[in-house]
């Protein structure tokens, strides 16, 4: 059972592992490149952070575990590009060949986490949650969202809100426009916008990825929390009329986007809003690392933010968090654990997040740590219901690879009706949750 798991995880990532082993690889921050599997004298950390916000926030989790155990070698064995879809490949590929990473970065829910827990790979971390106090530091809604019958398998660094509009406030100005609430309201105002020779929306889907986010808050905000919650459980069909409004939305939206967008990532997106070159994007709030730590620009002045249209008083959650492959034991297994109660500490996550342009999961962060636009999401974490995202691993990998190739084809096609037909058709083959 648990080699056929593995299988089956190994297959949903699509492995492209040796290529991007080859060239991924990133170097901000670390000692040494590590293909060879944890040992006892160093611990090697994976991720996808290779972007200048992520790399340089990941360094402080390097710096503050070296400072407290300077007798072991840290090894940062990032693996850039897809937005963590190469780094997924090669992990699969590492976890397969009993060589796994000290910890490895996945997103909270029910995607790539429990699938490795349920093939046995991970370890239980009750004990370190208990020795730490962090049943209580951290809230019961995410703490769900690591916790498979009743053992907690992950430590999040991270919160971040995948439904929010960016918008270049200068241009909003000029154009006498405000935050739209409701997608009507956001296609009468591109059409302004464009009217003007304003790109409305900017969008950069090298990854595929960035449609599929842009489709799942249409579909937020189109249908609801209830419902959309029910889609997530696989208590819904997708061949629904909700489905299908949030689709055809979709298709009217891409109609105000860049003609380039399969030849930029995302961040090239958000320079082309930073740039008042476009007026909006659809992101998560990693964009906010981009344009405080990158762009340099001041938040609430040069850019500004709002809930997706519709999707006001619900959080889009998407927490990184890391775990402890079960394979590990000795010196390697204390080593990694060390690394774990770094990433999961007050002090860690205070250096960290603030550059990353995320804010951390703790409830007793100080919201002075961070911008205003971090303390305005702490607000909404805090009070408004979380819910789960589609291709940001919340969701089975199975699920989520077919979605993503179904979204690449319905933003050819504009066949709505083969479209979702093909959604139903993923979710009986890949169980949802």
């Amino acid at each position: 059972m648990k080699k056929r798991a593995k299988s089956a995880t190994l297959g949903a990532l699509s492995v492209l592992a040796v290529g991007a082993l080859v060239s991924g690889c990133g170097s901000t921050g670390s000692t040494g490149n590590s293909t060879s599997g944890a040992s006892s004298s160093k611990v090697d950390i994976f991720s996808w952070w290779t972007g200048v916000a992520s790399s340089k926030a990941l360094n402080t989790f390097f710096t503050l575990y070296q400072k407290q155990y300077p007798g072991v070698k840290v090894v940062n064995d990032a693996v850039s590009g897809g937005a963590g879809s190469n780094a997924k490949a090669v992990l699969a590929t590492r976890m397969q060949a009993g060589n796994p990473p000290s910890t490895f970065q996945v997103h909270a829910g029910n995607g790539s986490l429990r699938q490795w827990v349920k093939a046995g790979d991970m370890a239980p971390l009750n004990s370190l949650y208990k020795s730490q106090g962090w049943y209580s530091v951290f809230p019961k809604s995410l703490l769900n969202l690591v916790t498979f019958n009743g053992n907690i398998y992950a430590v999040p660094v991270d919160m971040q809100r995948a439904n929010v509009l960016w918008y270049n406030t200068g241009v909003f100005k000029k154009y006498n426009l405000t935050p739209p609430t409701t997608w009507a309201q956001f296609l009468t105002e591109a059409q302004t916008l464009k009217s003007h020779g304003i790109t409305p929306l900017a969008l950069g889907n090298h990854g595929n990825w960035e449609t599929t986010l842009l489709w799942s808050d249409v579909l937020l905000g189109t249908v609801g929390q209830t419902e959309y919650n029910n889609l997530m459980n696989g208590k819904a069909s997708w061949n629904s009329a909700g489905v299908k409004q949030a689709s055809q939305t979709y298709l009217n939206v891409m109609k105000y986007t860049n003609s380039d967008a399969s030849s930029l990532h995302w961040a090239d997106a958000d320079q082309m809003v930073a740039q008042g070159k476009a007026a909006m994007n659809v992101m998560g709030d990693w964009a906010n690392g981009y344009f405080a730590t990158t762009a340099g620009l001041t938040p609430g002045k040069q850019y500004g933010w709002a809930p997706t249209p519709g999707s006001q008083g619900v959080f889009a959650a998407v927490s990184d968090v890391f775990g402890l492959p079960s394979k590990l034991s000795g010196k390697a297994k204390t080593n990694a654990t060390n690394f774990l109660k770094v990433l999961g500490s007050a002090e860690g996550q205070k250096q960290f997040n603030p550059l990353k342009g995320t804010f951390s999961p703790r409830l007793d962060a100080n919201p002075k740590d961070y911008n205003l636009y971090s303390q305005d999401a702490m607000k909404s974490y805090q009070k408004d219901p979380l819910v789960l995202v589609p291709g940001q691993g919340g969701l089975n990998p199975g699920f989520t690879t077919a979605l993503e190739n179904a979204m690449s084809q319905f933003t050819a096609s504009g066949n709505v009706s083969q479209f979702v037909s093909a959604l139903q058709s993923a979710a009986q083959a890949n169980p949802l949750p």
